[in-house]
């Protein structure tokens, strides 16, 4: 069995950037192996392993415990798993349902540890996917973000514009995967109109002849999206953008809030509306930014399955980052957070690890509803990072712990149920860090003018949303541990 360690793979990827967003399999070896590493990794930290929740993960279900016996095998287990035709096949059995529509597994792990450092193949844009009015398959997107200094950002397109075909071709539900999962294709471009009414049911998209051709490139995201200051009168309000919680970028984003410190801040304003996750000692920092007046005290806790009680864990607030930096933090006592629906892991762990000690007042959509932690687990000894099976690039992103407050609160699974209701939709999204956007308006009216009802009865039209897992991140709503 071939044994490399993670960090020599990950010298040689760095200079064959490409190589890594395609399937290794060169070194491929009998499903029956891998299948045993899935086993093995998910009986050991899979958080729903106990006998009443995935019976085939019980320790005792073959006689081999996954980090007792990590290589043993009995005839009964070697049966088991030389009847699933593919690892995917085997992990979709071990996945405790409905409790569990995040766990993962990849082919190539290295996809993976390069979207944790925010490199990904993107064309700069994200969108969502609406049914078009009237229609039960036919299918429009409006762009919600454009990164900055990628491929889109360069064209010139911008939030806001709306698209109804790729390559010519309209939008059905039956072909958006096919279309945008291209690394090449042609944005045909469309006029949205509402006709004049507040109702959704007759609003009209029309092809208008625009188009853009867009390709993927390797794109390395720096999170801090918009750091800007609010010169209000009588207040200072620092507005920051967030949109991963990447390790890779601490440094960044304190040096934001070292602006925001210097500037005299206020309020803050922290716009994680399309945050769908990361680091959580990354969120821990962040955290420990907007205050400063906690450091040592539990910000989170991790609470394991029964293989791995000893992991168990408390992040605390921190006054410097794990380079020893000092955190910039602003002493505040409320913060206002912007979600939708996109919002998960990470994002929801400040929210509901902050309330226990600051007000915060949460402006937006329900989030997505996600309390537990993941890890990525190698088929390696210690399924670590470590001494590697070169043979495959396999790995596991399951479940593995669940976070919650100071006082054991959990993110309930329905998601955060926000201060002040407002969804965006393509005819309300404005413009990010504008004042008049929306949901900063909301935040802004109530420190202002102590109006949190702002927005809340407006009757923005309601339009059906296509979910597209296939077009999102790999790490779309995962939440890391260290």
């Amino acid at each position: 069995m071939k044994k490399f360690s993670l960090i020599a793979l990950l010298c040689a990827f760095t200079f064959v950037l490409t190589g890594c967003f395609e399937d290794l399999d060169d070194n491929a070896i009998a499903n029956s192996d891998i299948n045993d590493f899935v086993w093995k990794g998910m009986n050991a930290y899979y958080l729903y392993n106990s006998p009443d929740q995935v019976p085939d993960l019980s320790n005792d279900r073959f006689g081999i415990n996954g980090i007792d016996d990590r290589y043993e095998k009995t005839e009964e287990y070697s049966e088991y798993l030389n009847g699933f035709a593919t690892p995917e096949d085997l992990f979709e059995t071990l996945i405790f349902e409905p409790l569990d529509p995040f766990s993962v597994i990849v082919p190539n792990y290295l996809d993976i540890i390069n979207a944790q450092q925010g490199t990904t193949l993107s064309n700069g844009i994200e969108f969502r996917l609406y049914l078009v009015p009237g229609s039960q398959t036919e299918v429009f997107g409006a762009i919600t973000l454009v990164l900055n200094n990628s491929v889109a950002d360069n064209l010139g397109l911008v939030r806001g514009q709306v698209f109804r075909a790729v390559d010519g071709t309209d939008l059905t539900t039956s072909n958006i995967n096919t279309l945008l999962g291209q690394d090449s294709y042609t944005l045909n471009f469309a006029d949205y109109d509402n006709n004049g009414t507040p109702q959704a049911d007759d609003d009209t998209i029309t092809l208008n002849g625009e188009s853009t051709d867009l390709t993927k490139a390797a794109y390395t995201e720096n999170p801090v999206h918009i750091a800007q200051v609010l010169n209000l009168t009588n207040v200072n309000v620092g507005y920051l953008m967030y949109n991963g919680f990447s390790s890779n970028f601490d440094n960044e984003l304190n040096d934001a809030f070292g602006q925001f410190q210097a500037a005299g801040v206020q309020e803050l304003v922290i716009d994680l509306r399309y945050n769908g996750g990361g680091n959580i000692q990354t969120a821990v920092h962040l955290a420990s930014m907007v205050t400063g007046q906690f450091n040592g005290q539990v910000f989170s806790k991790l609470f394991y399955n029964n293989n791995q009680q000893s992991q168990n864990r408390n992040y605390e607030f921190t006054n410097a980052l794990s380079d020893n930096t000092s955190i910039n933090s602003l002493n505040l006592n409320k913060v206002y957070v912007l979600t939708s629906s996109s919002s998960a892991s990470a994002s929801e762990l400040i929210i509901n690890s902050l309330r226990p000690y600051i007000e915060v007042v949460h402006i937006g959509d329900m989030t997505a509803g996600k309390t537990q932690a993941n890890r990525l687990v190698f088929d390696s000894q210690e399924f670590d990072g470590n001494n590697v099976n070169g043979n495959h690039n396999y790995a596991l992103i399951p479940l593995i712990a669940n976070s919650t407050n100071v006082n054991d609160g959990l993110v309930p699974t329905n998601g955060l149920t926000p201060d002040v209701n407002i969804v965006e939709t393509p005819s309300t999204f404005g413009t990010l860090g504008m004042i008049s956007e929306p949901l900063l308006a909301a935040a802004i009216a109530d420190i202002t003018n102590g109006d949190r009802s702002f927005n809340r009865n407006i009757d923005f039209p309601i339009l059906e949303e296509i979910s597209a897992k296939e077009l999102k991140s790999p790490i779309e709503n995962l939440m890391f541990e260290d």
